[in-house]
């Protein structure tokens, strides 16, 4: 159900494309990788699912580095060159609610939606906070455990550069406090059930949402239950393919190799210069 990018792989084309939870303007988004990922990868229709910019991040500081607003541009020239891209906003950016039924740049703004795979089935796409109790019934509560999670990626972001520094691979602190935290796992669990709930409720197969950074492909009581995943930590989408077979991608390997030959490219340039000097 998940798949790695190869070193060597050229265009990956597919039926659609999932995204979410990019959280374009904060310090976390990986936005080098995603813009590699666009680079790659031609589809039919791409939705982003939600979260796509941080607007509870900009609010307390503005940060838009250039990367960014390259995604930004990707997304806008894939709509112009015939890709259907669909936004159905989530909590961090909610604002982009206000909007609905427009269409910005040919992208088209929708609350939810129903999508249907090329065999057949029927999926709800949703970005999925309104399933999240946090959200919903205490979202000062959220504004604090975001704050938290943002001190928990910046050390992260250290972690990792002295890993990379030891030759050791990217390691996601985060990621592997959600899967080990017994509340964590409850929560996890709680809000995929929720979701299935609903999504069978609709009368439709399946759902695909994000919301939670935690990619997931699986069947809840006769509910095909499909997570993107995240473009903070672990930097995966979900595809279709043209038969509708879906797949998680996960972009960290390939992500990790690009940054293996970029240090390598580096150190060969100073040994080059070191010679030329000598």
């Amino acid at each position: 159900m998940s798949q790695s990018f190869k070193p060597n792989a050229g265009a990956l084309r597919v039926r659609t494309v999932w995204i979410s939870d990019l959280h374009l303007g904060t310090p976390g988004c990986q936005a080098e990788a995603l813009l590699g990922f666009l680079r790659e990868v031609e589809c039919e229709t791409l939705y982003l699912v939600g979260d796509i910019i941080d607007g509870w991040q900009l609010r307390r500081s503005w940060y838009w580095p250039q990367a960014h607003n390259d995604v930004v541009q990707k997304i806008l020239r894939k709509a112009r060159k015939g890709c259907k891209v669909i936004f159905v906003p989530g909590n961090h950016d909610e604002f982009a609610r206000r909007y609905v039924a427009h269409n910005f740049g040919g992208v088209d703004v929708v609350e939810d939606c129903i999508h249907e795979t090329a065999d057949g089935r029927k999926l709800w796409v949703t970005h999925g906070d309104l399933f999240d109790g946090v959200i919903q019934c205490a979202k000062w509560l959220a504004y604090l455990g975001d704050s938290a999670y943002e001190f928990t990626l910046k050390l992260n972001r250290h972690l990792n550069s002295l890993r990379a520094r030891l030759g050791l691979p990217y390691w996601s602190l985060s990621r592997y406090l959600k899967l080990k935290v017994k509340r964590a796992v409850s929560y996890v669990s709680d809000f995929e059930q929720a979701v299935a709930r609903e999504a069978r409720k609709r009368g439709v197969q399946g759902v695909v949402c994000g919301h939670i950074h935690h990619a997931e492909i699986r069947e809840i009581e006769g509910v095909l239950y499909c997570n993107d995943g995240d473009w903070v930590e672990s930097l995966t989408a979900l595809v279709e393919h043209a038969d509708g077979r879906l797949e998680i991608l996960d972009y960290s390997a390939r992500s990790q190799l690009q940054r293996l030959l970029e240090s390598v490219r580096s150190e060969a340039a100073v040994e080059e210069s070191e010679e030329a000097v000598a």
